[in-house]
């Protein structure tokens, strides 16, 4: 079937209107039809071929919420008219170490919502930037907010679940003081998470006017890290570091600042890469430097649970799909609180 969609046909021009192929349910797949689509900074870095093999068109999204319009035959757990979620994932081998741990993020075979080998035309995957998508039940979460907060929804099929992964996979709950690097898209989301597991929570930023910003997200603390007295203030203090930040910048400041077997965790996906920390800021404390991504599927549906069962969704700006262009530049002067969402009925013209 023939659908809507926005996309570029090469890195150096803008997105624009596109119609795209999708395949016809199969008897273990759901179609859905897509209401809402988050942006993800990594959209823009693959539709601009930033990142290396990008394929052309590109449709990117994936942060995708809609309702359920179709099920095959030998689908039992969705149905028709059920509010779901696609995050990053679409497949997977299923059979590997990772898939069976629930973790088909690290599957080798893994593939991603768009850019992706794939048998349907055009030969690769294409994201939520369209009217709809069909995709194996496995890989088809359930969405349980009131369906209000739908769009708000969205960001958390890649922002939330790369901030909870981390937070879970590091026992992050009460008693542990955690940092979160950066306050955008990824950090804002991790500071309502750690707040909501029970952490003492400290926001770092380079800017003074986010103190308040930050507060009022959850965060026990503000940290301009640009001021050395604040930062030294912290010394060996933290158990865990949300490094959310997408650009180079000097990890041994925030190295020296976690407790002995503390550790701090990169989500952040730099275009270029960070120089290399210090090694004895390492050594000497059994500090650990570690990187996490996204989250399988099993644990992203207990995220969603979680943000519904505690009213956490993303603070976002709705754009039409005549914004899209505009909404990349201003993400990368930062002008954004702190997600932009398509709505996807915007497609239809």
């Amino acid at each position: 079937m023939l659908v809507n969609a926005y996309g570029a046909h090469a890195g150096d021009q803008p997105l624009e209107p596109l119609r795209i192929t999708r395949r016809a349910p199969g008897t273990h797949d759901v179609q859905i039809d897509i209401a809402f689509c988050g942006i993800c900074h990594s959209d823009l870095h693959q539709v601009r071929a930033e990142w290396h093999g990008t394929q052309f068109p590109c449709v990117p999204g994936h942060e995708i919420v809609g309702r359920v319009a179709a099920v095959g035959a030998h689908v039992h757990g969705f149905r028709p008219g059920d509010l779901v979620g696609i995050g990053c994932i679409v497949d997977s081998c299923k059979h590997c170490a990772d898939c069976e741990d629930g973790l088909e993020n690290y599957c080798d075979g893994m593939i991603g919502t768009y850019n992706f080998p794939t048998p349907d035309a055009p030969g690769w995957t294409l994201g939520g930037y369209s009217q709809q998508i069909v995709v194996h039940e496995r890989y088809v979460l359930r969405i349980r907010h009131p369906e209000e907060q739908l769009a708000a929804v969205a960001p958390l099929l890649c922002a939330g679940i790369t901030t909870y992964s981390p937070l879970r996979h590091w026992k992050v709950g009460p008693g542990k003081k955690v940092g979160v690097v950066g306050i955008g898209g990824l950090g804002h989301m991790g500071i309502k998470l750690a707040h909501a597991l029970g952490a003492h929570v400290v926001a770092f930023t380079t800017s003074d006017s986010k103190r308040e910003a930050a507060r009022q997200l959850g965060a026990d603390e503000v940290v301009v890290s640009r001021n050395a007295e604040e930062m030294a203030a912290h010394a060996k203090s933290f158990d865990l570091i949300l490094n959310t930040v997408a650009a180079p910048h000097d990890l041994d400041a925030f190295l020296v600042l976690l407790k002995r077997d503390g550790g701090m965790t990169l989500v952040g996906a730099p275009a270029t890469p960070h120089a290399s920390p210090n090694v004895f800021n390492l050594i000497m404390k059994r500090r650990t430097l570690a990187g996490s991504m996204i989250g399988g599927i099993a644990e992203t549906q207990e995220m969603l649970d979680f943000c519904a069962e505690h009213g956490i969704v993303a603070d976002i700006e709705l754009v039409r799909a005549d914004q899209i262009n505009e909404s990349y530049e201003r993400m990368l002067k930062g002008d954004v609180k702190y997600r932009f969402v398509i709505d996807n009925a915007t497609l239809a013209g």
